[in-house]
Formats: C-alpha cells, structure tokens, sequence
C-alpha cells in the first residue's frame, strides 16, 4: 500500500473533488462523445456545446491534465480510457453512472457526512436510501443510471457462478433487474423475482419488458427490511449493493431470512463494496463504504471474512469469496446443506 509522503500528495487527495467535477461537466456538455474517433479544438467544441470558448478551453486543460483528454497541435482527442467508457453508448460506457447517481445524487448526500459522524444531525433530517426512493423523481435518477452500471457486473456474476441448475431466484434490493436481465439472458433456465421500493420497480418493469424478459423477471413493491417476501421458496438468493446501505445490525437478520428461503442446497449471493480483511483497501471500495456511511449512520463496514462469518452463522457452508469488480466489488456465496 502507498502511503502518503508529501505536501503535494495531500493536495492531490483534497483536491480531487476539482477533477470530478471537471469529469462530470464534461459528461453533462457531452465533450466525449463529440471527441469520439475524431479531433477538436476548443473553438471547435464550444460551438457544438453552445458555450463560451473560454470555459470549454479551461475544462479541456483540467481533463488534459489530469489524462482523460490529449491535446496535440490545439487539437483535443480522447484518452484510451475515455473512448472506451465515456464516450455515449461505447460497449463500455457508464457514463451515465457517473453523470447522473454520483454527480447529480451522491455528491449532494456526502454533504451531510461530518454531520453523520460527528452525531451533529438531527436522526430526522438524515437522508436515507426509503427517504429518496419515495421522491419518484429521485427513485428514478439514480434507479436509471444504477442499472446501467449493472449491466456490466451482472454479465461477469453469470459466467463466475453456476447457475445452470438455478430455476427460480430472488434478487433482493434487485433495482430495475439489471444483474436479473443478464443472468436470465446467459441462462434461459432461470425465472427471477425483484424485492424493491415501488418507485424503482416502475422503471424496472420497464427495463425488462424493453430486454423482452417480462414472462421471466417479475417485481414485488416493498421495502426489503419489512420482511414481506414471497412465501415460496428458491433456487437461489441474491443481495447486491444491500449489506452496505442497511444499518449493520440488519445484516445477520438479511442471511438468516434467505436461509430460511432457500431450498436445500440453494445458493446465497452477496455482492458488494467489500475491503481487504487488513482493512488497507481497496481505496476505491473504501470510499464507496463512507459514501454509504453518510446515510446510513449505523451502517457496517463490510470484509469478506466478516461476511462469510454471517453466513456460517446462518447455517451456509462451502462458502467462497471472489473479485467481481476490480478494485471495488466482491461477491460472497454459499450453500445451504442438503436435508
């Protein structure tokens, strides 16, 4: 692990919140896409934003400095990274993700963070992940660009796990069924149930009519916390990105509801922001773990050792932890024994 030795390194970490912007407008003034596979000069580009020459020249310099945009003979092209993940509708774009959850949502929540920790915040005026998905319009924003960045991680979640024997599974905290659409795409086996607020199931329902999957995905409006699943049983049991955004003392209630919910031999899935059992990183799924901490106060931060006791304590074994994300995600699953 690199430790910080200078003034300078300081000011790069305090400062980062420059760059993001910088990243976030550009995305917003769609500078990317118009980079894509061809070369402009600030003039240039300011006259397909529509804004002044002088505030594209000074976010092009930011970007060039900080190696999203390369600058040749006044001429702005794309980096390798931004042509293949920035640039709208690329294979690997998740943009959107970035535009719309982080800058436009989780920027506004970290705003309340010293507050959390400090215990300096009335509990009533914490924002909440209930709190936001009953504001139909914020349910939507962030549901958008949350599926498509599950997209990508739900393809990978296919081709790690064996799911060829999985007839029915129930995704928990599911969204708008991104991780579901994928799997039912790689396995035509499989029939998917989503638990998640009635504002984001809205769009989910749309989302998997649109992937033609609506005979196969179907949605159950509730809070996950109040406990009102299905009372049929499944193949299988899926929590993305949920053990980090509920209070820690709700985890071990979470395995012991899927336990109980699973056939035998059924599989348990968790898929979330976890750091390294040392707790030295990795940064990025550190910095996602405080993000969650800033509505969640009481909210746990999360390894994968911690995680696979919960489910030994719930009654799983052969339990196995694997990178889904690099440097972000992992994914912890078991079994639960055969009668």
């Amino acid at each position: 692990m690199k430790q910080v030795q200078n003034a300078e390194e300081i000011s790069n970490i305090a400062f980062g919140f420059m760059a993001s912007k910088a990243l976030f407008v550009a995305l917003h003034c769609n500078i990317f896409s118009l980079l894509s596979k061809k070369s402009l000069t600030s003039v240039e580009l300011a006259v397909e934003v529509k804004v002044p020459e002088n505030r594209i020249s000074t976010i092009c310099t930011a970007l060039t400095s900080i190696g999203l945009l390369n600058r040749e003979n006044g001429k702005y092209s794309n980096s390798i990274g931004a042509e293949k993940y920035l640039v709208k509708d690329a294979k690997y774009d998740f943009g959107d993700y970035l535009r719309l959850q982080i800058d436009r949502q989780m920027y506004g929540f970290m705003q309340q963070l010293e507050g959390v920790v400090t215990n300096n915040m009335n509990k009533d005026d914490i924002d909440s992940y209930a709190k936001w998905m009953e504001n139909e319009q914020e349910a939507e924003l962030y549901s958008e660009s949350q599926h498509a960045g599950s997209l990508g991680p739900g393809l990978t979640l296919s081709r790690m796990i064996d799911f060829s024997k999985v007839n029915t599974l129930l995704d928990v905290a599911g969204g708008t069924g991104g991780f579901a659409i994928r799997l039912c795409e790689q396995h035509p086996n499989l029939n998917v149930t989503i638990i998640d607020f009635p504002n984001v199931i809205k769009l989910g329902i749309k989302k998997v009519s649109e992937a033609g999957l609506s005979d196969r995905i179907n949605f159950l409006g509730c809070d996950a916390l109040d406990y009102n699943w299905p009372s049929k049983k499944f193949d299988a049991v899926l929590m993305s990105y949920l053990y980090n955004g509920v209070p820690g003392e709700e985890i071990p209630k979470l395995a012991n509801k899927a336990f109980n919910i699973l056939n035998s031999g059924g599989t348990y899935i968790v898929h979330d922001f976890m750091v390294e059992d040392d707790r030295n990183g990795p940064h990025l799924a550190a910095l996602w773990q405080l993000q969650h901490l800033a509505f969640t106060p009481t909210a746990k931060s999360i390894t994968p050792s911690w995680v696979s006791k919960v489910m030994e304590d719930a009654g799983f074994y052969k339990i196995v932890n694997n990178e889904l994300i690099p440097g972000m995600t992992k994914i912890v699953y078991g079994k639960k024994p055969i009668d």
